[in-house]
């Protein structure tokens, strides 16, 4: 994408209600919209947020099959997420937003249990050990999801990652977490959620075409009260 073409997605950014991008202060000292999302959307609907939402393919998606959800994509990269936002507001999608923000200061985004559900769809796997630290389901990116999902929050993780996916249900097998669903090729499996196979994203779709296996994982977090 060249840098005009960037500048242009920035600036409309700018334009659009759905889109909200606070500086790295903002969100660490005082997040005006945590615990108060029902302010933004007007109404107290489930929130479910995509973490590293890309174009927000599946926060559009599932926000148009679902009117009486919020959804929530949140990335850095706003050129990416523009499509998202722009699209939501040709379409008069009330029940989409987008924030602009890195993941690891979900907890400072979110109140205590105001999510009800999040996605994580197609992450960077940081195969390397030096990057475990930055991998989406890691131990400490699982308590911040805790933190601010409610008490029967689901998590979903969708990826073409064998990898990722294998680290992923070692730590939930590891720490005592509620697999709800999990399957190597999502669509070779009759049974696979509707929302899974129903939606691909725009790196999904040239895994597909080279018959790549898309894994899935949907799983509920659980720890002793402390």
């Amino acid at each position: 994408m060249g840098s005009k073409n960037k500048l242009k997605r920035f600036e409309e950014n700018e334009t659009f209600k759905n889109v909200i991008q606070p500086t790295r202060e903002e969100v660490i000292t005082n997040f005006s919209l945590k615990g108060k999302w029902y302010s933004f959307f007007e109404n107290d609907n489930p929130i479910i947020v995509e973490l590293g939402c890309g174009k927000g393919e599946y926060t559009i998606a599932l926000a148009r099959k679902n009117p009486n959800k919020n959804y929530i994509g949140i990335d850095i990269k706003g050129a990416r997420f523009w499509r998202g936002a722009k699209t939501a507001t040709e379409e008069n999608l009330p029940n989409v937003a987008f924030v602009r923000t890195q993941i690891e200061l979900v907890d400072f985004i979110f109140a205590k249990n105001e999510v009800s559900e999040i996605w994580i769809t197609f992450p960077d796997p940081q195969i390397k050990f030096q990057r475990t630290k930055h991998r989406m389901t890691n131990a400490s990116f699982m308590k911040k999801y805790h933190t601010i999902l409610k008490e029967d929050g689901i998590m979903n993780l969708k990826t073409d990652s064998e990898f990722m996916h294998g680290y992923t249900l070692g730590l939930l097998h590891g720490e005592g977490h509620e697999i709800l669903y999990a399957n190597h090729n999502v669509y070779k499996n009759e049974g696979a959620p509707k929302e899974v196979t129903e939606t691909q994203t725009f790196y999904e779709n040239q895994y597909l075409e080279v018959n790549k296996p898309i894994t899935y994982i949907q799983f509920r977090l659980k720890y002793s009260p402390s």
